[in-house]
């Protein structure tokens, strides 16, 4: 049986090119980049190089704004609790919104928690966009920073961050966004939105994982949250991951150079697998914008029944989906992204994500809505639970 891959939001393979690029740095090139014999400056010089590569791709000015570090998480980490910390004599007021991933609440929870500072959760409307006045609103005369993510990773909604940054701008105020899911099919031209601080990770764009980078525009002072050697412009210590390092520059580049051509293909699929979901399986709601969306993103709760249920049901016909984001798969809890859209929570609960792909076809999407409705079919049959769509919208 043929598995069918539609997690893609929770990571991607590596593709061959990447691969390709990476391999000389785990063993032919091996050295530590600093390192001032000949083997560590070549290392260096690999370093620079991709270094200069993402820097050209968002269009930040000089290469010295890009951060390579170990993850989206811990880009996120150094952007909240670097601003914080070193801004934190102007104030202490942080503003985010409710349906950001946990990198981003946890931190900010931990600053509240842990040292002081206070936060301001927006909230979001029905299709999980931010409101421009409600942004203005929360702003204070301490607010330091506003944290708010590009691209949802559960419901694919695309927030309008020109504007939002703008709004910041108007007020001095710092604009960190987390580009994870946006990386491989949106503009990230840091210039074009006018940000100071953009997260990207690697496994979300067919690179490596464990490597990710923050980009920081000059001039703004940060505090590190890793402290040793001094690498990465005194920012984060650690010997640098050269081969992943590598494997990121060469994913970014292929996602940006093909996005409008693959954007289109998986568009085309995206909204198949929408219309004919909706079609034969009654009592669904999409969530997320109907327009303003990852290409790639289906996100539906199926009232009655559970999203658990349903994922391991056509994990038996290897079709790998999700019920939400991978890094709470653990949890019981229903999505905070889903409840912050104002569903209630036994309807949350009945949530699936399908997240399309570079190797996704439309052969895929036809086995899924082959299956799926069968198996919502015999689920609702055995559940107590029996609502309508209108009550639960109204």
């Amino acid at each position: 049986m043929k598995e069918i891959y539609l997690d893609h939001a929770a990571t991607t393979y590596v593709r061959e090119e990447v691969r390709q690029a990476m391999d000389k740095y785990f063993s032919e090139e091996f050295g530590n980049p600093g390192s001032f014999h000949t083997t560590g400056l070549r290392a260096k010089e690999a370093l620079n190089q991709a270094r200069q590569t993402v820097a050209k791709l968002i269009n930040a000015s000089k290469q010295e704004e890009i951060i390579f570090t170990g993850s989206g998480t811990e880009s996120i980490n150094l952007a909240i609790k670097g601003i914080a910390r070193a801004n934190k004599n102007k104030g202490k007021h942080i503003i985010t919104t409710k349906i950001e991933h946990e990198a981003v609440l946890e931190t900010c929870n931990y600053l509240e928690k842990y040292e002081g500072f206070e936060i301001t959760y927006l909230n979001v409307d029905r299709y999980g966009r931010v409101c421009s006045d409600e942004l203005r609103k929360a702003i204070r005369e301490d607010t330091i920073l506003i944290t708010i993510m590009y691209a949802n990773n559960e419901i694919g909604t695309i927030q309008p961050i020109k504007e939002l940054a703008k709004i910041a701008k108007e007020h001095n105020i710092y604009f960190h966004t987390d580009a994870c899911q946006a990386g491989g099919a949106l503009d990230i031209n840091v210039k074009n939105f006018n940000i100071d601080l953009m997260t990207l990770n690697s496994s979300k764009i067919y690179g490596p994982k464990g490597v990710g980078i923050l980009y920081i525009k000059s001039g703004i002072k940060i505090h590190p949250i890793i402290h040793g050697g001094g690498q990465e412009f005194k920012l984060r210590s650690g010997t640098e991951n050269v081969p992943s390092i590598i494997g990121f520059a060469k994913a970014l580049e292929l996602a940006q150079t093909e996005k409008e051509k693959e954007n289109k293909r998986l568009i085309t699929l995206r909204d198949k697998l929408i219309k004919k979901i909706q079609e034969k399986i009654p009592k669904t709601i999409l969530n997320g914008h109907p327009t303003e969306r990852l290409p790639n993103n289906v996100n539906i709760t199926f009232l009655d029944i559970e999203g658990e249920a349903m994922m391991l049901y056509l994990n038996e016909y290897g079709i790998c989906t999700s019920s939400g984001s991978a890094c709470t798969s653990q949890s019981l809890d229903p999505s905070h992204v889903i409840l912050a859209l104002g569903l209630p929570y036994e309807v949350a609960h009945g949530t699936l994500r399908f997240t399309l792909g570079k190797q996704t076809q439309e052969k895929d999407i036809d086995k899924v809505l082959k299956v799926l409705p069968e198996i919502v079919e015999s689920l609702r049959k055995i559940s107590p639970v029996r609502l309508k769509v209108e009550e639960v919208l109204n």
